[in-house]
């Protein structure tokens, strides 16, 4: 396959992904949740698999466009709701980007767990600083720091299971 073919079938794989994480991001904000400002962060999971198989830049592309589409189609686009999805998304791929860094190559689960803490910790911080503007907010760090614990080693499950199903696929693909 040519040079040409492969880098098309890369961004058309990265764009099946970010589609996947939009339509997670739209499900996840309107079904409930266990509790006010928790959802679980499956569209994660997408950005993830980018990240894995294609880079962190296409994690990248995947998060973005899954934040701004969504927020186009709720409604949400510029508005606190928007400001802090944006805040929490920038905090996750800091902590990918970095991730790379760390001494020991971490895995899905590792990752994921590194992006749903910093994801948590950016909100929380912008929530302080731009929405609520009273330091008490932080005194809720601590449970949602627990709660992304959970989500984070979840998504991370989830996101080693999906990888292994796109693997084999991609290994159909190509006739292996």
């Amino acid at each position: 396959m040519n040079e040409g073919a492969t880098r098309l079938r890369r961004d058309l794989l990265v764009a099946y992904l970010a589609a996947a994480a939009l339509a997670a991001h739209l499900l996840e904000a309107v079904a409930p949740g266990p509790g006010p400002w928790f959802k679980p962060g499956l569209a994660n999971v997408f950005a993830l698999v980018a990240y894995f198989r294609f880079g962190w830049r296409a994690a990248v592309s995947v998060t973005l466009i899954r934040v701004l589409a969504g927020s186009m189609v709720l409604g949400t686009l510029f508005s606190p709701t928007f400001f802090l999805s944006f805040c929490g998304a920038v905090g996750a791929m800091a902590a990918m980007g970095l991730a790379v860094l760390l001494p020991a190559r971490l895995g899905p689960v590792g990752v994921s767990l590194l992006s749903a803490l910093a994801h948590m910790l950016a909100q929380t911080i912008a929530a302080w600083l731009v929405v609520i503007g009273h330091a008490g907010i932080l005194a809720t760090l601590p449970l949602f720091l627990a709660g992304s614990w959970i989500t984070g080693i979840m998504n991370g499950l989830l996101t080693f299971l999906l990888l292994e199903r796109f693997d084999r696929h991609l290994r159909l693909l190509n006739g292996m």
